[in-house]
């Protein structure tokens, strides 16, 4: 059946970064049912390379306090979509606002689904070279330390299991395998 989607539902909660709603989705087969998706508008990420892309350039990860967590986490500068910004300006100001650095050339990695069994989140991916060192404009929540870190290392540490937020270790493979060759 191709009539698949959403008949009808209600919003149950809406914060200042979320919004839940619980939708009466009609599936595949026809039949319907009920489920509960939390709304986000959208972020971008990206990976800033330090050096020539031909060796082994210095990624400038970040370790970052998360309560989800319980702890830190090493990742890729990261934030949501302002209203009516595009992703790629996005990736601009998350990259300065988290590490100084302003770049020359952000290019558009891919886009993924964070997890949508339960959300409509998409992660805008993207790489930035050409980087210009300045000051962190850090917002009050944001708890993290700029950790200069060899591509190959940060490898390491997604085998290791040291890196384990998930667009993180996806960004960074997919530099290494299809953006540095």
């Amino acid at each position: 059946m191709s009539n698949t989607g959403k008949v009808g539902g209600e919003r149950v909660y809406h914060g200042r970064i979320i919004s839940v709603d619980l939708d009466e989705v009609r599936f595949p087969d026809g039949s319907i049912g009920k489920l509960e998706m939390i709304r986000h508008p959208g972020a971008s990420a990206v990976v800033p390379l330090l050096g020539d892309m031909k060796d082994d350039p210095e990624v400038l990860l970040i370790r970052q306090y998360r309560y989800a967590a319980e702890g830190y986490l090493y990742e890729i500068p990261a934030g949501r979509l302002d209203p009516g910004e595009t992703p790629a300006e996005c990736a601009r100001r998350e990259l300065h606002e988290e590490t100084g650095y302003t770049a020359s050339r952000v290019e558009q990695l891919f886009t993924m689904f964070t997890t949508p069994g339960f959300t409509d989140e998409t992660i805008h991916l993207f790489v930035a070279s050409g980087l210009v060192a300045g000051e962190a404009q850090r917002e009050a929540d944001e708890f993290m330390e700029l950790v200069p870190t060899r591509l190959s290392v940060a490898l390491a540490m997604i085998k290791d299991g040291a890196i384990q937020d998930a667009k993180t270790a996806l960004a960074l493979l997919y530099t290494a395998a299809f953006r540095m060759k």
